[in-house]
Formats: C-alpha cells, structure tokens, sequence
C-alpha cells in the first residue's frame, strides 16, 4: 500500500478494518512508512550486534585475581575497578569460577599448639581405652547405630556421667531461626520484634548419661559456684545416683567435667578421690567434646525460646518436665557421639569438630 502511494492513515484505517485495532498502532504504521521511504525492503528484523562479551578468559582472569587479592570484595567494586556491567560479573564470579560468599565459621577460642596437640592426644588415648574395654583393636568394631553413630558397649559409657552449668533466663527470646514459617505469595510479610533476655536468670548444673539426667541443681540467689558449692553439689550428685542408678557407684563412676577452677580445685579433687570417682580427661576450651555443650544445652535454650515466665519456680518447674519428657535414645546418642567426635578431632587434626 505504500508502494501504491496510500497514505499511513489510510493504510492504518484498512489494516484496522482488516485485523482489529490491535493489530498494528498508528504510531507503528507511521514509523514503518518512514523506514519505506527511507529505502528499506525486508520485513524482517535487522541483524543485531548486541553487547560485547564480556565473560572471556581475560576477564575470568582478571577477576580471580582481584578476589584472591581481596576476598571480601563486592560485586559493585569489582565492576567498577575492571569497567564492566555487574551483572556480567555475577555470571564470571558465580557460574564461571564457582565462588560463594560465606561467613567465617564461629569458634569458642583460638587454640594454642599445645591445647591443640592435648585435644589429639587424649581423644587418642580415649579411643584406645574404648577398644580395649571392647577387647578389639580396632576402632572400624567399635560399631555403628542406625542413625550413623558410633556406639560403644564398655564399661566406659555405662559408667560415665557428664556435667556442665549454664545460665538459664526467666525470658528467652526466640531466634530468628526458629520464628520461621512458611509464607504464600498473597500473606503479608511478618514482623518480628528484638527482645533482650532478662536480667532475672539461675545457674542450673546439669548431671546426666545415657539413661537420662541424674541431678537438676538450681544455683540459689546471692551464691556463686566455688569449690565448696561444688562438693556440695558433688554431694547431692552421690545420693541421686545412689536412687537413680543402683549399682553404679560400686562399679565406679567415670565423671567428665571441664576444667574450670571450682572443677580443678584441690578440694574438689580430694573429694573425688575421697570416693574413688574417675575423672576422664578433658583438656581445656573444647565444648565441642562436651555432651553438655554440643548436645544437651542447645536444645533446650531453642525450647525455651519464646517463653517468659514470672518465677524462678515456673522456670525451674518447666526445665524439670523438659528433661523428664525427653526419650532415653536422645541421652544415648550424645554419649555415643563422643567415639565419632573423638575420631573427628584426630582426622581434623586439632581443629574444632562441627556437627
């Protein structure tokens, strides 16, 4: 029609009546006549020579370099510096070389060489005296559980008791962790608010083993834990076990504790030896071998997040029914995790033990 002489109205008029007026926009009729008389014959599209690559090898080069340089540099300064798009360096850093950012991973203290060859050393000498309490020499017959534990059956874990303070707050908030739900596209976005702990809280030291927990001791208001206050404890600890677990103190009990100094105080270890009780060895700054610490404390912290109570009584009250509702398995699988943690310590060679 164009070439006929019509006019883009008319043209626009006729391809309307023809098509819908969707087809085609007046505005559109009227650009495609200006590329007619310009001298164009094809209705195709135009080849186009799009944007530069900019994921080549001198790139992917470039921008290895400048992250080894400078690990926690940022997608924008790495733009920036090497003059090309951000996005193209998210597809070099991410797809082509393969990085992610993570954060450091948290550790109780930075280990000296000799608290490190310790921590080696007495998992060495603890797996040893595993194997031989199972009167095998290799540590492949220890066993493994249905959930990939190692379990032990010595007189070593029948007679271990395990123990360790913590400070538990009249009101605990939750973690942003556990405040996760799941969210539909069409609900509002939910709103959490920052909650301090209380200042109110009691010290609870907690003695258990693999058939559950033996003492709960709440620290009173106004006292602090000292080597008398320990032997007091150590005291009430004899005459649960003497209740709880007949039988165990005329075997000997195997008792693990860190070494904090109302622990390694010489009254403490005259009452130990006044008893007759083993301490098994635990070298200094290792929660990540501690029952207590790995195991026990975590879940119980999660579970009273959230909850606010009135009285040291309600808190108390509540950590007691907590431990008598958990199942006997959930104490066995962390005293049975010791064996795997020790080995992990001496294959990690000295550094600190994840889940």
């Amino acid at each position: 029609m164009f070439s006929k002489g019509t006019k883009p109205s008319e043209i626009h008029k006729q391809i309307a009546e023809t098509y819908g007026e969707g087809a085609m926009s007046r505005s559109r009729v009227y650009q495609w006549c200006i590329w007619f008389g310009e001298g164009r014959t094809s209705l195709g599209d135009e080849p186009k020579s799009g944007r530069p690559k900019t994921s080549t090898n001198e790139n992917r080069t470039r921008v290895d370099e400048l992250i080894r340089c400078d690990r926690r540099m940022k997608i924008r300064e790495i733009a920036l510096k090497l003059e090309i798009p951000k996005s193209a360096v998210h597809e070099i850093v991410h797809d082509t070389l393969g990085y992610r950012k993570v954060s450091a991973r948290w550790v109780p203290k930075m280990l000296m060489e000799d608290h490190k060859l310790q921590r080696v050393e007495i998992s060495q000498r603890l797996l040893q005296r595993c194997q031989q309490d199972n009167g095998d020499d290799d540590t492949t017959h220890i066993g493994v559980g249905p959930g990939g534990d190692f379990q032990a059956n010595n007189n070593l874990f029948d007679n271990l008791i395990t123990g360790d303070e913590t400070w538990v707050h009249l009101n605990t908030p939750e973690t942003k962790r556990d405040s996760m739900t799941w969210k539909h596209p069409s609900f509002p976005v939910t709103k959490k608010f920052k909650v301090q702990r209380s200042a109110a809280k009691v010290m609870a030291t907690v003695f258990w083993g693999a058939k559950g927990v033996i003492l709960l001791d709440i620290l009173p208001q106004g006292q602090c834990i000292n080597a008398a206050r320990y032997c007091s404890t150590l005291d009430r600890l004899k005459e649960a076990i003497r209740r709880k677990r007949p039988g165990l103190l005329r075997r000997g009990v195997v008792l693990q504790h860190d070494n904090a100094t109302p622990h390694s105080a010489n009254l403490t270890q005259q009452w130990l030896q006044r008893y007759g009780w083993e301490i098994l060895p635990h070298s200094a700054h290792n929660p990540d071998l501690a029952p207590s610490d790995f195991h026990l404390f975590g879940p119980l912290k999660r579970h009273l997040g959230g909850m606010a109570f009135e009285t040291e009584d309600d808190l108390i009250s509540e950590l007691r029914n907590w431990f008598d509702n958990l199942d006997v398995d959930f104490f066995r699988v962390g005293i049975n995790s010791l064996l795997s943690r020790w080995q992990k310590c001496i294959n990690l060679h000295e550094d600190y033990v994840e889940k």
